[in-house]
């Protein structure tokens, strides 16, 4: 069996999400003391609406959110709003906000193989989408890592959009 190190080591850092209280004074931080910009404005996103799981389950969550690219990677921004989430459980035990998790990227075709090798490494799955462009796991690795790990498997018009989302940057 391998260790997570290896089982990401390949992967590609696409993201760091931060989970945050108030959105909108996140991005006026990141923007105006640390010169991170071009974030658009927050959108309201509803777990049920990407066939979100939680635990295995579908739940209703809601929370804000936007994100830009900066340096190589994405910033996301995530503002819990009503329901139950991963996000809701962080900000729960964190009220200040804080990365909460760290995203890494592979094309899909390699997706079910490392979240395979992460789940017989014992992680536990807390959340998985299964979206047009990606298919995400988020996998329990705070006591490892410090946050969870989400496994972005990236379909081919993912890959489109996320060029797009670069070049828009």
């Amino acid at each position: 069996m391998s260790s997570i190190n290896n089982t990401i080591a390949g992967l590609e850092l696409a993201q760091i999400g931060w989970v945050v209280p108030d959105i909108h004074a996140a991005v006026k931080f990141l923007a105006n003391s640390l010169g991170i910009a071009g974030f658009p404005q927050p959108e309201q996103i509803r777990a049920q609406d990407l066939a979100m799981t939680y635990y295995g389950k579908s739940v209703a969550g809601e929370w804000l959110t936007t994100q830009t690219y900066n340096g190589g990677t994405f910033i996301e921004l995530i503002q819990p709003v009503s329901g139950q989430s991963m996000f809701h459980d962080y900000l729960t035990r964190y009220p200040a906000g804080g990365t909460q998790h760290i995203a890494f990227r592979l094309p899909v075709s390699d997706f079910a193989r490392v979240t395979s090798d992460l789940r017989e490494q014992g992680y536990a799955v807390i959340s998985e989408v299964d979206h047009p462009i990606a298919r995400m796991a988020f996998f329990d690795t705070y006591q490892t890592l410090g946050v969870a790990t989400e496994i972005m498997g990236i379909t081919p018009e993912g890959w489109t959009a996320i060029e797009q989302m670069q070049k828009n940057r």
